[in-house]
């Protein structure tokens, strides 16, 4: 098996690595954490494009409006641009 910080680009390789990070959730499925696929110190890029070419879906945290007197300063949690926090995948895969 490779090292930790040696880049996967093979699809047993980075199965292996999304099988380590991955957690069961209600359902059935599996979700993993961007910031473990991040700290696995492994290439993310293709980690996460094999997540979704395997039907994982990526999820972002919707914005909230909040009131009060300092609501208008937070920023917005979300965009066209925001890494999503988590990837979610089916049950199956794994």
């Amino acid at each position: 098996m490779p090292s930790s910080s040696a880049p996967v680009t093979d699809d047993d390789s980075i199965r292996a690595v999304v099988v380590r990070l991955a957690r069961p959730v209600a359902g059935g499925g599996h979700v993993i954490e961007r910031a473990a696929i991040r700290a696995a110190g492994a290439d993310c890029a293709a980690i996460e494009a094999w997540i979704v070419a395997h039907a994982g879906t990526p999820e972002r945290i919707e914005s909230t409006s909040r009131r009060g007197l300092h609501g208008d300063q937070v920023q917005s949690t979300s965009g066209p641009n925001r890494a999503p926090r988590r990837f979610v995948l089916p049950i199956g895969v794994l």
